[in-house]
């Protein structure tokens, strides 16, 4: 087996979450090493993000419409990618354990174009950012959309930081606050960017607990797309609802509605054991 079909067989058997880290850590750390052997050649190698960066001119913005995307694979800094990567890995490995990756990729990517257009609107409405020149990279608008699905989903649930444990509602609180205050120092961009998709995480999450999924267009989107250029997923398709209709048949959607209920009211540590177990089958369905 050669290195190409290593890495693509170790790639596989990532969830959703470390494929998604391990393509944002690859695309840090191959322009990287890209820029060393242009410079080798007295090359040049600027210029080539700005066709994935999001720029905060709407007409710019427009004609390039796959940046309110690709902006979020990108980070300007080792530590921007790294802080962001780790909370992601925190916040979406609690969302893995209680739903499927579904809902994980339609909240991150969704919350990235939130955050792109809170950035855009932003920009071209406030006077305080007039005649100024601004591009978007990262994902933090991402991250902060699945921090804040789950701070509002289980506000209590216990987080490790060194030696106390903190209750991640004040996590996601201190979050919020540092982007609020910051606005007007530093970044002010990417600090919008993250409330926006702060705003879509708590909109996903309460409309989701009503059972309305209201991110799913994302996925649906992204796979009719796929099946433009794959004339085998029809044969997946034909096999695929018998499956999920057996096995949600032990699901009691009513009883599943009782205990989202029993959370909005009292919060997820409300709930018994057995109502935590339930939620969680019910959650992989």
């Amino acid at each position: 087996m050669d290195l190409w079909q290593t890495v693509r067989s170790r790639y596989a058997r990532l969830n959703v979450l470390e494929k998604l880290i391990a393509v944002m850590a690859m695309l840090f750390v191959v322009p990287l090493l890209l820029n060393v052997f242009f410079f080798l050649f007295n090359s040049s190698f600027s210029g080539w993000l700005t066709f994935f960066e999001l720029s905060a001119d709407i007409n710019t913005a427009i004609t390039r419409p796959w940046t309110l995307i690709t902006y979020g694979f990108f980070h300007g800094s080792l530590g921007h990618i790294f802080w962001n990567m780790l909370l992601l890995y925190i916040a979406g490995g609690l969302m893995l354990n209680l739903f499927q990756e579904r809902l994980v990729l339609n909240t991150f990517f969704v919350g990235v174009i939130a955050g792109g257009l809170v950035y855009l609107l932003s920009y071209n409405i406030f006077p305080a950012f007039q005649s100024t020149s601004s591009m978007l990279i990262g994902s933090s608008a991402g991250v902060m959309a699945v921090l804040i699905f789950m701070a509002s989903y289980m506000p209590n649930s216990p987080i490790r930081v060194f030696m106390f444990s903190v209750p991640l509602k004040y996590i996601a609180l201190l979050f919020l606050f540092l982007d609020v205050v910051q606005i007007p120092t530093s970044n002010a961009g990417g600090h919008i960017a993250h409330l926006g998709g702060a705003l879509w995480g708590y909109l996903y999450q309460r409309e989701f607990l009503k059972g309305n999924d209201i991110g799913g267009w994302f996925l649906r989107m992204v796979e009719a797309f796929k099946s433009l250029f794959s004339k085998s997923k029809s044969t997946q398709k034909q096999t695929k609802p018998k499956g999920k209709t057996n096995s949600s048949s032990s699901i009691d959607q009513k009883k599943v509605d009782a205990i989202l209920d029993k959370i909005a009211a009292s919060g997820y540590e409300s709930l018994t054991k057995a109502e935590k177990e339930y939620l969680f089958r019910a959650g992989k369905q």
